[in-house]
């Protein structure tokens, strides 16, 4: 079954603002760093210590982040830090969604769903200029 909820991208400042919301909505908080993936080895030492993924959930409030990791020519604006987040226990269901919304058309950043460390990821912008974001 797949389900959504908020993605936030942060510029640095992911611990401390995920910090914030787990004050302010309880519940639990996961925080990882780069520098505790074998993704570290993909990226300059100087990001290492940024959030490569959050996780808090407060009873059916859930909302998943992580520090800015692209390139400097694609720098965070107004718009581009958030992301409708996709999870599901299913690929075969996830693909086919997948396929669907990026309908081949106009798909900036795409990364087809892949084998990472924390599961089956893929991402685009849609024709509509929205983000979505893939894990299985």
């Amino acid at each position: 079954m797949l389900r959504s909820h908020p993605f936030l991208l942060f510029d640095g400042n992911c611990a401390e603002a995920m910090t914030f919301y787990h004050h302010c909505l309880g519940g639990e908080l996961r925080l990882t760093k780069l520098a505790d993936t074998p993704m570290k080895d993909q990226f300059p030492p100087e990001k290492h210590a940024r959030i490569i993924n959050a996780h808090l959930k407060s009873n059916l409030i859930e909302i998943e982040a992580t520090d800015w990791m692209a390139s400097p020519e694609f720098d965070p604006v107004h718009g581009n830090t958030f992301a409708l987040f996709i999870t599901g226990d299913n690929y075969q269901e996830m693909k086919v969604v997948f396929d669907k919304l990026k309908d081949g058309t106009n798909n900036s950043r795409l990364q087809d769903l892949h084998e990472l460390p924390m599961g089956i990821y893929g991402q685009f912008y849609d024709k509509y200029g929205i983000q979505w974001i893939f894990l299985c």
